[in-house]
């Protein structure tokens, strides 16, 4: 049994929770909170949860520890920290920093002899494989990535870190005149702002200033500054009733030719009921590939191009061969 640990019990914690009691090779060993150990209620009956000062002496009887945190500020720290005593996993989805997450945290696994595997989830995760995969296989073609629409667990997160924001569902919408063309074979030129629109739920404080609340999100980098975005004030209330899912999805849609006038379009497309449960089943699989990579002896920050299939999978050689090859 690989014995994981889950850093941070938010949704994405919990979705870790659910992947784990879907998969027979793997057990729950612990939760880890910032918060007081005791205030924390979780699922899986039996299992402790303990303080983020215990997992902080390198001690822990884990084989990976999930750490389920926001990329904006708690992932940048707290992976290349617990890198340096564990085998970890992380969701880090801010595209533009991640060749500075990857360095960070390769000094920190090479040192310790431990696997830290970087980005995983569906995007970045499972999209950036099919767009390796497709521009691989067809050299002479572009790549179009499409989200949502969907809650972006990242983005929202991004928004209740704010000042004076007390919750927030931020939607991604894909432009669908884009989506049109892409599919078409077409190959259009298309700006970020061509692509998607973004649209803010948010639930302020009392007396929050909502037009300063407003520009920081707007002109916030790698989150807003580029898109069309509109942003909605409501209450409390509204947010439970109307803004208490977390769907997403999206399409990698790779357009290329094989020869002069043969054209391929491949499309990779996912319709998810919950952002946060299908990450943490993209985050459970990896976790398994870190441990039986980490067990050949191999160590250094990893992402998903750097993971061979099989060793994401339960299953043996032999059964992949006989039936999903």
């Amino acid at each position: 049994m690989i014995k994981i640990g889950i850093l941070g019990y938010g949704n994405l914690g919990r979705g870790v929770e659910a992947a784990i009691k879907k998969n027979d090779d793997m057990e729950l060993a612990a939760v880890y909170t910032r918060r007081d150990p005791a205030s924390l209620s979780i699922k899986t009956e039996g299992v402790p949860v303990k303080s983020t000062a215990d997992l902080d002496k390198g001690a822990e009887d884990i084989d990976v520890l999930v750490i389920c945190g926001g990329s904006a500020t708690d992932l940048p720290v707290m992976t290349p920290k617990y890198a340096a005593m564990y085998n970890v996993i992380d969701s880090f989805d801010t595209h533009a920093r991640i060749p500075e997450q990857f360095a960070n945290v390769d000094k920190a696994a090479k040192a310790a002899g431990k696997i830290g595997v970087i980005s995983c989830g569906w995007d970045p995760g499972m999209f950036s494989l099919n767009r390796v995969y497709a521009s691989a296989i067809l050299p002479d073609g572009q790549a179009y990535t499409f989200w949502g629409k969907g809650v972006s667990q990242g983005h929202s997160d991004a928004v209740r870190r704010i000042d004076g924001v007390l919750d927030c569902r931020q939607y991604t919408i894909p432009v669908e005149a884009a989506l049109d063309k892409v599919r078409s074979g077409e190959n259009p030129e298309l700006t970020t702002r061509e692509k998607h629109t973004r649209e803010c739920f948010v639930v302020a404080e009392e007396g929050a200033d909502l037009e300063r609340i407003e520009n920081e999100i707007k002109t916030m980098p790698n989150y807003f500054s580029d898109y069309d975005t509109t942003v909605h004030f409501i209450t409390a209330e509204e947010m439970k009733a109307e803004h208490s899912g977390l769907p997403h999805g999206g399409s990698v849609i790779y357009s290329g030719t094989s020869s002069e006038g043969v054209k391929h379009v491949i499309e990779y497309k996912l319709t998810l009921d919950s952002n946060p449960e299908f990450t943490g089943s993209v985050l459970a699989a990896c976790a398994r590939a870190a441990f039986r990579m980490n067990g050949r002896g191999d160590c250094g920050a990893k992402t998903l191009f750097d993971i061979a299939p099989a060793d994401l999978c339960a299953q043996s050689g032999d059964e992949l061969r006989a039936h999903l090859l």
